[in-house]
């Protein structure tokens, strides 16, 4: 079955920078694009990066451009999202999110807080 598990959040200052990883199995993982979204407390979840299959083609929402990178290690079925310059707004759980086969499916998240 399809799963998803998330890690590497934690508590940083203003300014800092953390890695998430999400470790996928059970689907072909170099075939599939792979998002990450985040939910901060008594917000929706929302739409923070996503990785193409083939080309690795990326898309950032607006709020992460320029500070947050996605990339994807096929050899290890894995996921990253290296987090700089993080401000206090990115506060959040952050999932990473698989549409295969008409069915999403989530991680069970990884919290990242940012204060001083």
């Amino acid at each position: 079955q399809v799963q998803l598990v998330e890690s590497g959040g934690g508590l940083v200052q203003p300014g800092g920078s953390l890695r998430l990883s999400c470790a996928a199995s059970g689907f072909t993982f170099s075939s599939t694009a792979m998002t990450w979204y985040r939910q901060a407390p008594g917000k929706e979840r929302e739409f923070v990066a996503r990785i193409m299959r083939d080309t690795g083609f990326k898309i950032y929402d607006d709020s992460v451009k320029g500070r947050f990178t996605c990339s994807r290690d096929n050899a290890n079925n894995t996921v990253y999202l290296q987090m700089s310059g993080l401000k206090v707004e990115d506060t959040a759980v952050y999932y990473c999110n698989v549409y295969i086969g008409g069915k999403v499916y989530w991680g069970q998240g990884t919290q990242v807080t940012v204060s001083s």
